[in-house]
């Protein structure tokens, strides 16, 4: 996130002395992108983050694609997923993937990770749909609650904290940087008056953890399909002070403010996040157009560049008999969908809705994972016929 944060104790100057109590130095590590071109921070460690301990055997971590996933819309009810003894990882079922984007859902049942996690390939944006708790990392620590959205920049170690009760998770790992929109955006990188949201909105990390004390510490890391293990005789959470432009931060659903106008908006209004080749949007409650003739319901459109995914969250969804909290729905490039029928009539005089829902439009065609087959509903692509039940709105959000 392209705003200055600091916490804790930092020299005066960048790359110059910087003594623990005891005179010896402490260790920066500047931690950033694009070479020395992006954006960075400068952390200083009690110990030497580069003196590894041990490595262990790499763990496999990925996931396959279904080959006999059809060219077709589709409808994954993951509602009755149910996870036992299952952690932040192991929890995690990839749903959707191209070399942009991978999307998983997480359900976790254990309430803190035995281990630190770095994901050395990709950002991850963490949607929290249910449970609360904390994001530990080397930055600091920040809460969440449902409705927030983690963004967690690649090669950042961190691991997470759950208050007891459900959790329910939505993951998207990006192949690319995680930014802001850039047209809500001046040439100086902050948000600008039109754009639907803020920094004020943004939580960075609010309180160091700085863990000292000496044993074995494992830091699994994500990279090429493996779980590299690596194993450390000193805390990962040994930094005194850190500051610059790069760490994670949390941005809650809640406080996105809906673009509205007189005649339906297109799905851009809706734009949270942006990376190469896809976007994440937010539809969140919102009062719907305002013209005397206008149809609230969008209408058909094809996604001739791009694949759509909606993720339900919240909300009365009457779309259609199925559609539940943690559906997806997914609508390949080159195929027009739009309202079920009845809704266009239906939606008429209608003032505003109050559902939730997250989107992922990707620019190049995304894949059905062989997990993502126990979650198909095979009846979804006729679902348009006009025999069916009398459907419900949902498809009113994209």
């Amino acid at each position: 996130m392209p705003f200055y944060h600091k916490l804790g104790n930092i020299p005066h100057k960048r790359h110059t002395q910087f003594r623990q109590p005891d005179g010896s130095l402490y260790s920066e590590q500047l931690v950033g992108t694009l070479g020395f071109s992006g954006v960075s921070s400068l952390l200083y460690h009690t110990n030497p983050p580069t003196k590894i301990e041990r490595i262990g055997e790499p763990v496999p971590f990925s996931y396959k694609f279904a080959k006999e996933a059809k060219y077709a819309p589709s409808h994954l009810r993951t509602l009755g997923e149910k996870t036992t003894g299952a952690d932040y990882l192991n929890a995690r079922k990839t749903m959707l993937a191209n070399n942009d984007v991978a999307i998983s859902i997480c359900n976790p049942s254990e309430a803190e990770m035995k281990y630190y996690y770095k994901n050395a390939i990709a950002d991850e944006v963490v949607f929290v749909h249910e449970g609360s708790g904390e994001l530990l990392s080397q930055m600091g620590k920040i809460e969440f609650r449902p409705g927030d959205y983690l963004v967690i920049p690649r090669t950042i170690i961190h691991k997470f904290r759950f208050n007891e009760g459900q959790v329910r998770l939505l993951v998207i790992e990006s192949f690319s940087p995680i930014e802001t929109p850039r047209r809500y955006r001046n040439h100086f990188g902050q948000l600008l008056e039109h754009s639907p949201f803020c920094e004020r909105d943004m939580r960075p990390p609010t309180e160091l953890i700085n863990e000292t004390e000496k044993g074995e510490y494992l830091v699994q890391i994500k990279k090429e399909g493996f779980l590299h293990q690596y194993y450390y005789d000193f805390s990962p959470f040994d930094v005194v002070g850190w500051d610059g432009f790069f760490f994670p931060y949390a941005f809650s659903i809640h406080d996105f403010e809906p673009i509205t106008g007189r005649i339906h908006q297109p799905p851009p209004v809706h734009q949270t996040f942006e990376a190469h080749n896809f976007v994440i949007c937010s539809f969140v409650p919102r009062l719907y157009d305002y013209h005397p003739l206008a149809i609230p319901a969008p209408y058909n459109h094809s996604n001739v560049d791009s694949d759509e995914v909606l993720y339900y969250v919240e909300g009365n969804f009457m779309s259609r008999k199925g559609i539940d909290i943690a559906s997806f729905t997914v609508h390949p490039g080159g195929i027009p969908h739009g309202p079920h029928p009845g809704t266009v009539e239906a939606s008429i005089g209608k003032t505003g809705t109050e559902e939730l829902a997250v989107m992922i439009d990707t620019f190049k065609p995304l894949h059905l994972t062989d997990e993502a087959m126990k979650y198909i509903d095979e009846k979804y692509p006729m679902s348009w016929k006009d025999h069916q039940d009398p459907p419900r709105a949902a498809d009113m959000m994209d």
